[in-house]
């Protein structure tokens, strides 16, 4: 049998903040080198502020790049206007798999924020606040701008940029550390951190018919890798730690990057592969996952739920503290199974895997009420859950 055609997959929106020379520009052309065939779809206050070589990218697929000069996104926009122009990116024809909003230095995240969760586009969802801190300034930073303690409590994902350039790369860690509130905390140099911290990437095969960035520079890729010494905006040199990650099911480390270059630098992040052939009981999931421990960014999958949906399975996109599931009828003929990646720093691969493990459920009739706090994070229970049939 065939697979039910899904609904339209939503486009995660990662808002990227951070005070001005933190290495916000960087981070967003590491990301769009390195995007692993995804195609990235980019609001920027001022697009001259881009590498050239990063324009020259975004020229040659100018349909997805929105450039504002005005300076400051949070000021010169309302809600309906930011729809405009995630409506402009979201364009299926354009193929962007996911859209990151680079705010200007001077940039309110929460307004930021605020204005994307009330965005009434169908096609978009929250992808995360992204705030990156230049260790070297930090102290200096938090000086001039003592907002910027608000700004980390508020962070999904802290990037802790520039960490060769800090006298005491441990200290600012620590510091940055007691000012999230369960972010996860990277450090990086040059901006290096590993997409996969904030989509899925997509194989470069599966790009047919449509260029990607990676398609654009494969050479140049290759030869930035080489050249250590190679002049850049915010960080000219190099060095953070190679990803890694533990599945606990089969005991190995795993090294997480965007290709296989041995010179491609990532800030490390972790995750754990979850997998189960029994259903989940979804009291014990919501306690999870309204428990999350510090440092666990995202959380991307299908659960099962067994008796309390027989119909349906429930994919679930986390990112922070935003949690929402979206049911979807069971493909025919394939195993059903709870399948869950998370994705995080820091984070205890073996003590998450313990507590899913838990969540197993061998009850073979629902609670009635048993599924209420899953469809409070479901956006139109009564539409999503009618039978396609």
């Amino acid at each position: 049998m065939s697979q039910p055609s899904p609904k339209p997959q939503q486009i995660p929106v990662v808002v990227l903040a951070g005070f001005l020379g933190s290495g916000k520009t960087t981070l967003l052309n590491h990301l769009l080198h390195r995007s692993g065939g995804s195609r990235i779809g980019a609001i920027v206050n001022d697009f001259g502020a881009i590498e050239i070589d990063a324009m020259a990218v975004a020229g040659a697929l100018g349909d997805s790049t929105v450039s504002l000069g005005n300076g400051c996104l949070c000021c010169a926009v309302d809600a309906s206007e930011l729809d405009q122009y995630l409506e402009r990116l979201a364009e299926p024809s354009l193929g962007i798999d996911v859209i990151v909003i680079e705010a200007s230095g001077l940039a309110e995240p929460q307004e930021l924020v605020r204005m994307l969760l009330a965005s009434e586009h169908p096609g978009v969802v929250y992808g995360g606040l992204v705030e990156v801190v230049d260790a070297a300034e930090f102290d200096d930073t938090r000086a001039r701008h003592p907002e910027i303690d608000r700004h980390l409590a508020l962070a999904d994902l802290v990037v802790v940029n520039k960490l060769d350039r800090a006298e005491d790369g441990e200290r600012v860690l620590r510091l940055v550390r007691s000012l999230v509130d369960r972010a996860a905390v990277v450090p990086a140099t040059y901006g290096r951190i590993d997409p996969e911290f904030l989509f899925d990437c997509r194989p470069s095969e599966e790009r047919i018919g449509q260029l990607s960035f990676d398609d654009l520079h494969t050479d140049d890729l290759h030869a930035d890798d080489l050249d250590a010494d190679h002049p850049h905006e915010d960080d000219p040199h190099e060095g953070a730690p190679r990803g890694h990650g533990h599945d606990p099911h089969d005991g190995q480390p795993h090294q997480h990057g965007a290709d296989g270059h041995a010179g491609h630098l990532h800030a490390a992040y972790d995750s754990l592969s979850f997998v189960s052939r029994e259903p989940l009981d979804p009291r014990r999931l919501m306690t999870f996952l309204d428990s999350r421990p510090e440092g666990l960014y995202r959380i991307k999958g299908y659960v099962d739920f067994g008796p309390y949906d027989d119909r349906n399975r429930y994919a679930v996109h986390a990112v922070g503290r935003f949690l929402r599931f979206y049911p979807e009828p069971w493909p025919g003929g394939d195993e059903r199974l709870t399948q869950l990646v998370l994705i995080g720093s820091g984070i205890d691969a073996s003590a998450l895997d313990k507590e899913l493990e838990e969540c197993r459920s061998e009850a073979p009739h629902a609670d009635e009420h048993g599924m209420w706090g899953v469809l409070r994070y479901v956006l139109d229970p009564e539409e999503d859950l009618v039978d396609p049939a």
